[in-house]
Parts: C-alpha cells; structure tokens; sequence
C-alpha cells in the first residue's frame, strides 16, 4: 500500500525540507515554504513499472530517427525552434501575462489544423468560447482545431488516447494538477508532477507539445528549475508592453541553435512576423543627433543592428549620479564608464548616465561595447557620430578593442543597409576575405583610436 508522508517545499526554488522554517536556506526568501502530502509508491510496483522499459546495446546500433518537423506557417517561430516542431518534443513559453503567448500558439495552431493537422487545445485558464473569440479575431477557426477546459492531467492523457490529435496544446502549466499530490495547482510539486506525465505521454505517442507558462518577479519560468530540463525547447518572450516590438528567443534548444531570436509586431490582428528587424529598429533613428550611435550585434544565427542611444547630463545630486541602463546590462555599462575615466581621462564623476537601446530590445552581448561607449563620448562632448558608420568590437579594461565573432555576417547586413563605414578590431586584420567592397573598414586598437576616427 502506498505511503503518505509530509514534507515542505520552498515555492521560489522548489528546496525541500522535512520540517517547516522561516527562511530557505537554498534562496533565501522568507515565508516561502508549503506543506505538501507526498505519496511515495511501494517497491514492487516501481520495480515492475520499469522492468523492460529499458535496452542496453552500444550506441553504433542506435537507429538514427530523421527529424520530422511540422512547420507552424509563422516564419519567425520556425527559426527560434530550429526549422519547426520535432515529433515528440516538449516546448515550453514562458513570457509575462498578456505579452502574446496564447496569442502566438493559437496563430500557429490554426495553421497547422487548416492543413489538416489535428490539434488539441487545452486551456485550464479560458471557457472554450473565450478561446474561440481570440481564434475569430486571429483568423485560426478550423474544425480541426479542438478545444477542451480541463485541468486535471489524468483526464487530458485519457483525452488524447480518445482524440489521438497531431499536436497538443496546454495552457498554462501552473493551471493542471494530478491527483497524485494533494497540493494545489501552481504549486512547485504539482508543476513538476504535471511536467514530468506530459513528457513521458508525449514520448510515447510522438506528439508534439506546446506547454505555456508564467514567469515570476524575477523574470523566470515559475516553478521548479527542474521544469526547464525536463522540456526539450525553452523559449521566453520578451518586450515591453508600451512597445509594439516583441521578441521570441530561444534558451535552450535540443534540436535547433540557441540563442535564436525572432521578431514580431503587435497588431490588432495579431502577432505579424518582422522580416527584417534591423530596418524596423533605426526607421525613427534621429539624424545629425549626439549620443546615438549604431551596433551590429549577433542573435542565434541573424545579425541585428541596434541603436545605442546616451544621454550625460550634469548631475542635481552631489556624489550620487544617476546610472540607468534600458535593454542593456547595468554592471557591464558602469563597467565602461569606469574605463573612459581612467583610461581617457573622462571626467564623468558629477554626471547622470542613461543609455538605452531603441525599440525595448535586450543585447547581453558583449559586442554592444564599443557602440555604447562611443554613444556616451558622444553626448558628453555634445559631438554626433556619423550616421553611416557602424561600431563592432568589445572593450577590455585596459581600453583595448578586443574582436568579436562572426565578424564577417555583421558587415555584410551593415553594407546591406547602406552604411559605408565600419569601425572594428584592429587584430581582424588577420581575418582573410573580409568584406570590404562597397564600405570602408576602420581597424582600431583601443578607445583612442576610435575616438579619433569619430570625432
């Protein structure tokens, strides 16, 4: 017979702990943890559940399985998955509420169901009328498209030996729950308890599945981090809601590249793919303006190019200047102030700094540096750059311009937009075939050298 016992559970980071405390000593957050009922199984029935389920051979006689995608009709989803939807792959969105999740998979599941493809949407958020308003509105009804409001997952795997659809939707993990547990749903056991059971009906049936999910505070898939090795694709949306721009990067990908990213536009009639980003991000570029200047950046396999703008301005507050950073890194920008003040002799103590990339988009990479620090020269010396030249290379700490990768894909689409200067690493000398016909290549070593090919 099985045995219940209690146990408590931290519901930020999922620590597990046999008696209640105050404070989780993993992540530290106060009053986080639940008491959930554990039922544990007897060793017979676990030994019989698993005896042949699993083969031992050496891997030269694995049979190679061809991956079959089914393409979801929206080109920008295709690229951040990898091409399309694997059979029997676990995907899983994450994105804040309302940025387009639902919005998105109902788009790309219309498609497939007016191709023939049977999909089952389940939703344990919405009634199937409050779904099939969003599918008038998206253009997605088809009678292929079936759609369910359950939230117990033992009743949606019973569903999907009665339906046997080609691709199954859930909407949203935190909602379903397994009679396994007697927590409530959303919480770190049900999560993952829910997560694990889909996985392993998928895998045994080939099915495709789209798993939504909620982010927290702190910007990551609520539950377990485990949720995120479960799944075979993770990807977050991202974007902010007073900017039509949305973003759909890809994490972790097992079968496609990471980090991919695809670029959408909010319209009244949904999410419309952007085919080519980089001339959406500079159509309001200003002209003849300081403080603003142009980056070729690298997402997954595309090259972006981004605005970097700067704004310095004289301090109100005496020794505590503002330092705000919008879309890019605030540890790596104080970083760059702290080289032009000591490497050229910057005097930027008294001055408030905000720099910000246009269009709400998010770069970590380090490639952005010399566009940034380039874009605070200019609004401290009042100076504008030139608006044809592009700025690639990252920035040590003794002021040296260090090279980057793919330098090549960058000047190409640099050149495709018609700019005619490009200011990179003096050490990308040594790359052969760069592409210099039709712009001109400016090599550099450090910060000197490119402040005085600027201004």
């Amino acid at each position: 017979m099985a045995k219940t016992t209690t146990i408590f559970i931290c519901q930020e980071c999922g620590h597990q702990i046999p008696k209640w405390m105050g404070r989780c000593p993993e992540c530290m957050a106060w009053n986080s943890f639940a008491e959930e009922a554990l039922r544990q199984q007897s060793p017979s029935r676990n030994s019989s559940r698993s005896s042949g389920s699993s083969t031992l051979g050496p891997i030269t006689e694995v049979q190679s399985v061809a991956e079959d995608r089914l393409t979801t009709g929206i080109g920008e989803f295709d690229r951040v998955l990898g091409g399309g939807m694997v059979e029997g792959s676990l995907i899983l969105i994450g994105g804040e509420p309302g940025i387009g999740k639902s919005t998105l998979t109902l788009q790309s599941m219309g498609h497939l169901a007016r191709l023939g493809k049977k999909v089952l949407y389940v939703s344990g958020e919405e009634s199937g009328s409050q779904i099939k308003l969003r599918a008038e509105r998206l253009n997605a009804l088809s009678e292929n498209l079936l759609v369910c409001s359950e939230i117990c997952v033992e009743e949606i795997l019973q569903l999907l030996d009665k339906v046997k659809p080609d691709v199954l939707v859930l909407d949203s993990v935190q909602t379903f729950y397994t009679a396994d547990l007697q927590s409530a749903p959303g919480s770190i056991g049900q999560v993952r308890e829910v997560a694990f059971k889909i996985f392993q009906a998928i895998k045994h049936r080939n099915l495709p599945t789209l798993l939504i999910g909620h982010i927290n505070k702190d910007g990551a898939i609520a539950g377990p981090k485990s949720l995120e090795h479960i799944v075979d694709t993770v990807v977050y949306f991202e974007g902010e809601r007073g900017h039509a721009y949305r973003a759909l990067r890809a994490i972790k990908n097992r079968f496609g590249p990471t980090p991919e990213i695809g670029v959408f536009q909010m319209m009244p009639e949904g999410l419309v793919p952007v085919e080519n980003p980089s001339e959406w991000f500079l159509s309001e570029r200003p002209e003849n303006s300081s403080g603003s200047a142009i980056a070729a950046t690298l997402e997954g396999s595309r090259t972006l190019l981004v605005e970097v703008q700067a704004l310095v301005s004289t301090s109100s507050s005496i020794g505590m200047p503002r330092r705000m950073s919008a879309g890019f890194d605030h540890n790596r920008m104080s970083l760059l102030i702290a080289i032009m003040e000591k490497r050229m002799e910057f005097n930027l103590q008294g001055e408030d700094i905000f720099v910000n990339l246009a269009g709400g988009i998010k770069i970590t990479e380090p490639a952005l540096d010399l566009a940034v620090a380039a874009a605070i020269a200019g609004s401290f010396r009042d100076k504008a750059i030139d608006p044809l030249m592009v700025l690639i290379g990252e920035v040590g700490l003794t002021g040296e311009v260090r090279t980057v990768m793919q330098l090549d894909a960058r000047i190409i689409e640099a050149k495709r937009l018609g700019f005619k200067r490009c200011i990179i690493p003096h050490s990308a000398k040594k790359v052969k075939n760069l592409p210099d016909k039709g712009i001109e290549l400016c090599f550099v070593k450090n910060l000197s050298d490119v402040f005085e090919q600027l201004f």
